[in-house]
């Protein structure tokens, strides 16, 4: 086996992969600082309470992306495998999933909203706005589940292309609907954040259509039907192999970064609000290496199912050279957008002075940030070593980071900057660990079977 990499075909089959998957990634975000924008043009109070109510939706996205994750690693290495009816009855097992996951939390969002909102924050104005927001975004919620499986599928199969135009489109439609609603144009009454809740589920509804429409054309990706019905023992095992730590990571990660808004949150609302902002700029920020996170797994992934081990493993050590490229030129980035994003937002004194010292700690903390996205996400996880991601959260980020920012906010009472630093410990923290997970090779996996 020939483990020399053809540099050409790499960073060829790199570009192909990561910058589609990069742009959805920031076109994504991008719905998420438009809303930031247009409401905090509006009031304080309405973009921190839209902020602390999409944290609903984050919690579910750590559902459905351990789901769609764990379709997508078996599908990737089925498909190297030029497996293509494993790949369909995959579809139809990640869409069966993710819908069920989706219906609890449009129920919730629908049935108690006011009980989800209070555990972000006791402002009642807060509590109000939120309710109201979920209320209409829990639709949102329903349709994404679905979508989501799509795009899933449509990564794997190489076409990350149509992808990025599907979330693109959605995108533009979500932000021009945003200006309409939430300000109130041609007639249409100012909805503020109820506003921002309805634009986000008519550009998911055009999303998920969208979807449907391209998944009929010949030689695209459709769910086996017949996978609705009946199952797959083997395959469902292997499924449930990568799902089940995917989703214990995710939901230690999602639920611990809920609880980092939780504890921020309820410091005061300026705490609040300026964690908000560099919330989004982070997830900004984070666009080039969640793309890059994507491909590495994609990448390896169809390597090892083709049988080509050391290939797959050259691949993924490259590629985790590229993540501390990526880390540092993050980390500059954000120091450089500071002054412009500070200036940029309508808050008050004490909040801008929150926001500015929080960006400076974020900034060390991408490093680490895209080094594990691109690590763990994207190499460790394209060879099926998912269970790492798990362990190590439970350690960094809840025997740790969690913890400390709880002593530190609650029973100390910590400045503002020592408890958001204390939030950002998980990722530069467990850097070093992760190093030495790669160098044991557990991931070098062909997890394909022989299927008749």
């Amino acid at each position: 086996m020939n483990s020399v990499i053809d540099k050409n075909v790499f960073y060829s089959k790199l570009k192909t992969l990561s910058l589609p998957i990069a742009f959805q990634s920031l076109m994504l975000s991008a719905v998420a600082a438009a809303d930031a924008l247009m409401l905090g043009r509006i009031a304080q109070e309405e973009m921190t309470a839209v902020s602390l109510a999409t944290q609903v939706q984050f919690v579910q996205n750590m559902f459905i992306l351990a789901v769609t994750a764990a379709g997508s690693i078996l599908g990737a290495q089925y498909y190297g495998k030029n497996d293509m009816p494993t790949v369909r009855k995959l579809f139809s097992m990640i869409l069966r999933t993710s819908g069920l996951i989706s219906l609890v939390f449009f129920l919730s969002c629908e049935v108690i909203p006011g009980y989800l909102m209070h555990i972000f924050t006791q402002d009642p104005a807060l509590v109000e706005i939120g309710s109201a927001y979920l209320r209409i975004a829990g639709w949102s919620y329903m349709i994404t589940g679905v979508s989501q499986c799509y795009l899933a599928m449509f990564k794997i199969t190489e076409r990350v292309k149509l992808t990025a135009v599907i979330s693109s489109v959605a995108v533009v439609g979500n932000v021009l609907l945003n200006v309409v609603f939430i300000f109130g144009l041609f007639g249409i009454p100012a909805m503020n954040a109820r506003g921002a809740a309805l634009a986000t589920t008519l550009a998911r509804s055009v999303e998920l259509a969208l979807c449907f429409l391209f998944s009929f054309k010949k030689d695209y990706i459709k769910p086996d039907i017949k996978g609705f019905f009946t199952g797959d023992r083997l395959l469902g095992r292997d499924f449930l192999a990568q799902c089940v730590p995917l989703l214990g990571g995710s939901l230690l990660w999602g639920v611990g970064f809920t609880g980092y808004t939780a504890i921020i949150g309820n410091i005061g609302s300026d705490a609040a609000a300026a964690n908000s902002v560099s919330a989004v700029v982070r997830d900004i920020i984070c666009c080039v290496c969640n793309g890059i996170g994507s491909a590495a797994g994609i990448m390896v992934g169809n390597e090892l199912g083709a049988g080509k081990l050391e290939l797959g493993r050259a691949y993924g050590l490259k590629l985790i050279r590229i993540s501390w490229v990526v880390g540092f030129a993050s980390t500059a980035v954000v120091l450089a957008l500071t002054p412009v994003v500070v200036r940029m937002v309508k808050l008050t004194d004490e909040a801008q002075k929150y926001l500015t010292g929080m960006m400076i700690i974020m900034a060390i903390y991408m490093i680490g940030r895209c080094v594990n996205t691109i690590t763990i996400n994207g190499v460790l996880d394209g060879g099926g070593d998912t269970v790492f991601d798990m362990y190590s959260l439970a350690v960094t980020m809840w025997g740790i980071a969690i913890p400390l920012a709880i002593l530190g906010a609650f029973v100390f009472h910590w400045h503002v900057f020592a408890v958001f630093a204390c939030t950002c410990l998980d990722e530069v923290g467990k850097i070093p660990w992760v190093m030495v997970r790669v160098k044991k090779y557990k991931w070098v996996r062909d997890l394909t079977r022989e299927r008749a």
